[in-house]
């Protein structure tokens, strides 16, 4: 009977785990069972794929620390680059081993607002007017803050203004934050059922989920300039060599690009890379003037360094906008 068995077992594939960020549930939910039957017809072999989500910032430290990811997808680089830091998880050049920066989707931040916009809200520096109640969550741990902060400054930059006034206006919007979740979700939740602030600084990516949970009673604002939000992923080598799931972690991850990998990115509001895809799904993506984190701050290792490690210029914003 134990002979009989031994080829069914062996048959039997392996179990991946995605740590991802905290509102791509939706988006792996889908993807994953259609790459599961990719992969059961391409290679004849069952897999299991487990997910766990939180704030991008938290899920690296949780890899960091020891959580057996064999992918991790995220929605900024540098919290992969904390990977190749914090133990060599994997090496310097990750992004250069996929397209586009190892990175299948992008988004950008808007701003979500009750029915009819009663505050005005059209421009960044708009959520830093008194008596604007807006919620973003904790640009510590989380990259959809930290998109949002880096969106209101950039917009200040590429309009003209200095560091000075970017500084300023930012430190305005912060001061208005009533409460800092520790994710996108968390704060979707404060807003659209806790009832709690005028705005919601999100990714686009986010509105229709959000409208189609908590109905129709918001509007959706595209400022005139925000900042384009790559969304990249990579084998995490140390797991994978140990597991010998490499070749499945990076089919896995390179199926994101397939037609029906960019179908799924376009579906869930997010904007693919295929120009085919694209042009298909063009009318949910409103053209935006975009500008990327290495153009304004010169990549995210410098952003990091200089606004969001202890002491940089988010802890002074925060601490100037607590004694507004």
């Amino acid at each position: 009977m134990l002979i009989g068995a031994a080829p069914a077992a062996l048959a039997a594939g392996p179990t991946l785990l995605n740590v991802s960020y905290d509102v791509a549930r939706e988006f792996y939910k889908n993807y994953n069972p259609v790459f599961i039957a990719y992969w059961k017809k391409t290679s004849g072999e069952d897999i299991t794929i487990n997910q766990s989500h939180g704030g991008s910032s938290k899920q690296a430290r949780s890899v960091a620390d020891g959580l057996e990811a064999d992918v991790i997808t995220m929605n900024q680089a540098n919290d992969i680059d904390f990977l190749h830091t914090q133990g060599n998880l994997v090496p310097a050049d990750w992004a250069k081993r996929l397209p586009n920066n190892s990175a299948p989707s992008t988004s950008t931040s808007v701003i979500l607002v009750r029915k009819g916009n009663p505050k005005g809200i059209k421009e960044w520096a708009d959520l830093g007017k008194p008596g604007v109640s807006v919620v973003i969550p904790n640009p510590k741990v989380t990259g959809n803050g930290r998109y949002t902060y880096l969106a209101a400054w950039g917009s200040v930059i590429k309009s003209g203004g200095d560091a000075a006034k970017a500084k300023d206006t930012v430190t305005k919007i912060f001061a208005n934050v009533p409460v800092f979740d520790g994710g996108g979700r968390a704060a979707t939740t404060t807003f659209a059922q806790r009832n709690i602030g005028d705005a919601l600084a999100t990714f686009e990516s986010e509105v229709p989920l959000i409208l189609r949970e908590f109905g129709g009673d918001f509007d959706v604002v595209y400022p005139s300039t925000s900042i384009l939000a790559e969304n990249p992923v990579s084998v995490i080598d140390k797991v994978v060599d140990r597991k010998g799931t490499r070749k499945q972690a990076e089919a896995y991850l390179k199926y994101l690009w397939s037609d029906e990998g960019q179908e799924i990115v376009a579906q869930h509001n997010l904007r693919p890379r295929s120009e085919k895809v694209l042009a298909k799904y063009a009318k949910q993506f409103p053209k935006i003037n975009l500008f990327t984190v290495d153009e304004v701050f010169g990549g995210w290792t410098k952003a990091q360094k200089d606004h969001f490690d202890d002491g940089g210029t988010y802890d002074q914003v925060i601490a100037a906008a607590k004694k507004r």
